[in-house]
Formats: structure tokens, C-alpha cells, sequence
């Protein structure tokens, strides 16, 4: 299952406990497609987190909405499968148990939930360690079991918030082929937050840069690289080029943003 998403003059101002007001997100209008991979890149403090959490239906758009199939998403649900950078496992469960849960809250019977487990377990490479609680595992393989409770619900889009990157840079590559292998067979609607250009453009068939403080979509690119991806092409002449132009779409943010 995947769908199509619609986010139409999206804006967020917050407002603190002394009324000052913080504009992160200028109306902002995207359109993710049915079977998308796309990258949301740019410099810190951007809104790009903001957006994804407004999608998710954690935050409420100041103003604007967010479409999921023609339905305006409202609150939080079991069509948007979340993971977010922090490890945001239940560290009373088991690895199966956590990759379980939202079967479990679904009311799914106890031999499908098993076998849906199963399948994504062996998906992510965790087979052996289903008995084992997040503790007894490093930062990657906790992140993979977020990823496989985030599918094994089969949520119409993926959303992720810069999930690997507390990762060190050899998990982190791993983590990236792991993911795009997985979508690259399952087809899922992907919307991946990430400050790392090489990232954006390795996962990515679209990448979206987002302007300095007060977010906005300032410019897209299009990835043309074949699937199945080799961590190789990260060194061809064509991706450098794209991160030529990235790196100083980027660069030209972040001094704005210093200027701020």
C-alpha cells in the first residue's frame, strides 16, 4: 500500500510562554507522489522537522493543510508509519514484541502478527535477535527495528526524521542500502528529512531544499540514478555534479541564515 500526499499552504508560527512569536514555516505547497522517495534537505533550524511532524500529525499547521489520498490529515494514524532519529523503541519489549505493538493495537490475530514480524525481522537483517530487548542492541539495529515496525503496520506513506543520524558514517551507509533496498522492492511513498547531502541525493529519486528560517521549498531536482543503487555511484561524475549544486543551494541558506 502507498498513496499520494498533498500539503497545501502549510505555515507554522510558534508563540512562547511570553507571546513572541517564531515563523518556522513560511506557506509552504509539495506534492508527493504515489511511490516517491523524496529527500527534504536543508541547514538546521530550517522546519524541516516541523513539516514532517505536521504530516505526521504531531503539530498543527498554523495554516493550510495536509492531504493523504484527498483526507485531510488531523491527528496522528496508522496510515503514516513515523520514525524518528532517537531510538524510540519500548525498552520493556522484546524486539518482536516492539515490531508487534501496533499489530497488537490493531487487533490483528496473534498468528498473523507473528508472521508479519517474522517476515520484516528477516527484511531488516534481525533474525536471531527477536528475543532481545533494545538495550542488548547497537544504534543500527535499533533503528532497523523501528523501520520494521513502522512497516509491518503497512502504512500508506513512510515518514522519516533524519533517522540515522546519530549513526557512525559506516552503519549509516549500511542503514541507507538497507532502507532503499527495502523500498526499492516494497514501493512504499517515502518522505525522508536529512541535513546530509550525500544522503538526499543517494535515497532520493526528488530532492526538495528547503530555504533558511522560515522554511520553505525553494528549489527541487529530480535523481535520475538507476535501481537497483551501489553505494559506488556516490563517486561518479554525475552525482558529484548534483552535489556541486546542492552543496551550494545549501551553503547560500546557511549564510542566510547566519545573517539572521
Amino acid at each position: 500500500m502507498s498513496s499520494q500526499l498533498s500539503i497545501q499552504d502549510v505555515s507554522r508560527v510558534f508563540t512562547s510562554p511570553k507571546g513572541q512569536a517564531t515563523q518556522a514555516l513560511t506557506p509552504v505547497n509539495f506534492e508527493v507522489r504515489e511511490n516517491d522517495f523524496v529527500t527534504i534537505l536543508g541547514p538546521s533550524g530550517c522546519g524541516k522537522s516541523t513539516l514532517l511532524r505536521i504530516v505526521a500529525g504531531l503539530d498543527q499547521p498554523t495554516t493550510g493543510q495536509v492531504l493523504l489520498d484527498g483526507a485531510k490529515v488531523q491527528g496522528p494514524g496508522a496510515d503514516r508509519g513515523m520514525v524518528f532519529q532517537s531510538y524510540t523503541l519500548f525498552p520493556w519489549l522484546t524486539i518482536e514484541q516492539n515490531i508487534r505493538f501496533g499489530l497488537r493495537e490493531r487487533g490483528m490475530p496473534e498468528q498473523a502478527q507473528k508472521e508479519r514480524a517474522d517476515y520484516f525481522i528477516a527484511k531488516v537483517g534481525l533474525r536471531g535477535f527477536e528475543q532481545h530487548f533494545p538495550k542488548q542492541l547497537s544504534g543500527g539495529m535499533q533503528q532497523r527495528t523501528a523501520i520494521a515496525r513502522a512497516l509491518a503496520n503497512d502504512p500508506k506513506i513512510l515518514l522519516l526524521d533524519e533517522p540515522f543520524g546519530a549513526l557512525d558514517n559506516q552503519t549509516r551507509v549500511l542503514m541507507q542500502e538497507l532502507l532503499l533496498g527495502i523500498w526499492e522492492s516494497a514501493q512504499k511513498t517515502v518522505l525522508f528529512v536529512t541535513h546530509d547531502i550525500d544522503e538526499a541525493i543517494f535515497m532520493a529519486n526528488r530532492v526538495a531544499v528547503f530555504s533558511a528560517r522560515p522554511g520553505r521549498i525553494k528549489t527541487e531536482l529530480a535523481v535520475d540514478f538507476p535501481h537497483p543503487r551501489h553505494y559506488t555511484i556516490k563517486t561518479s561524475p554525475e552525482f558529484m555534479a548534483l552535489k556541486a549544486q546542492l552543496t551550494e543551494e545549501i551553503r547560500a541558506e546557511a549564510m542566510a541564515s547566519d545573517r539572521h
